[in-house]
């Protein structure tokens, strides 16, 4: 008989087990040849090397989806008890440190490799471009990368910007003055911050200045010293909006620049900066991009189908006008 310990420290034993223990009924009826006893945040097994070694690839996964989606109930236990091999989730994602301790005792990090492909270059670049599609923890993973180097003052400031564009509404028809219509737009970031932040350390910060939220066109004329500066959104900006927010750089600042250019809201007759800058600046030492994927993404499981669906879509409306083209010999 082989014994193993698995610990969930960090982790309400509530959120995994479930009320009365529901989650874990579930987990050793899964698993009758073993005996499996849960106290406090550690879950001791006991049984033969392979049935644990089982148990623990599924129990991973469970902390996974947890850790993604922040939550974990009686049908997502069973999903993935069921699932077949290694159709489940991908392969749990834990060698990466944390970066900050959030709220509640929240363990936030890298998720996925291309997250944490994101924290490595932040070390070794000053400017970096991180590029994919919707829920991949592109804002995310830089505002917790930003709040870090705060803390451990390496920088002086942060900046988050994003370009003011409306994605299908006109903000002029919103209520308030120019930062009540910019707020609901800003809001992203307000709620990654949150997370990383006691209300009252931020709300400090926000209103000394150091950190600040504000719209893109607010940076023209200025020069960016010790700061840590994020461009949220940036397939909305032209191409001489994000050559000026680049130019803001000063010495011993951090830029990370992230965007999905898959969704772009510009008008037909402007292109966005980001696409032309991957062309542009990829191989200026110093300079990195970071690409994430459908793997990344860490909302709820439908989100993936989605962006893979309407990729798929893409590809056909590309595909069409391309054989029509061809059609009529151009």
């Amino acid at each position: 008989m082989t014994e193993k310990t698995i610990s969930i420290e960090g982790i309400n034993p509530l959120d995994i087990f479930g009320v009365n223990d529901a989650n874990l009924v579930l987990l050793k009826n899964h698993f009758p040849k073993l005996k499996v006893i849960a106290r406090g945040t550690e879950v001791k097994i006991i049984g033969s090397e392979d049935q644990i070694g089982l148990f623990d690839r599924k129990f991973a996964l469970l902390i996974l989806h947890y850790e993604r989606f922040g939550k974990l109930s009686e049908h997502d236990v069973r999903d993935l008890l069921e699932a077949e091999g290694e159709t489940a989730m991908p392969e749990p994602f834990t060698g990466t440190d944390v970066l900050v301790y959030g709220r509640h005792g929240k363990l936030i990090k890298a998720r996925t490799p291309n997250q944490q492909k994101m924290v490595d270059s932040c070390k070794a670049n000053d400017l970096i471009f991180a590029i994919g599609p919707a829920g991949t923890g592109k804002t995310y993973t830089a505002v917790a990368l930003a709040v870090q180097a705060l803390k451990n003052r390496e920088i002086k400031r942060i900046i988050l910007t994003r370009p003011a564009v409306e994605a299908g509404e006109n903000l002029g028809f919103l209520p308030g003055d120019l930062k009540d219509k910019l707020d609901p737009y800003l809001q992203p970031l307000y709620d990654a911050l949150r997370d990383m932040l006691p209300s009252q350390k931020l709300l400090g910060y926000l209103e000394d200045g150091t950190i600040e939220i504000a719209p893109l066109a607010f940076m023209r004329g200025r020069t960016l010293n010790n700061v840590f500066a994020i461009l949220d959104e940036a397939q909305n900006a032209t191409h001489s909006q994000l050559k000026m927010f680049l130019t803001r750089m000063g010495r011993t600042a951090k830029f990370i620049v992230t965007g999905d250019i898959t969704q772009i809201d510009l008008p037909k007759n402007q292109t966005s900066g980001l696409v032309q800058v991957t062309k542009i600046l990829n191989n200026i030492p110093g300079i990195d991009f970071i690409y994430l994927n459908e793997k990344d993404i860490i909302r709820h499981k439908l989100v993936t189908k989605i962006i893979s669906a309407y990729g798929q879509e893409s590809n056909k409306t590309i595909n069409n006008n391309k054989d029509q083209t061809d059609e009529h010999g151009n």
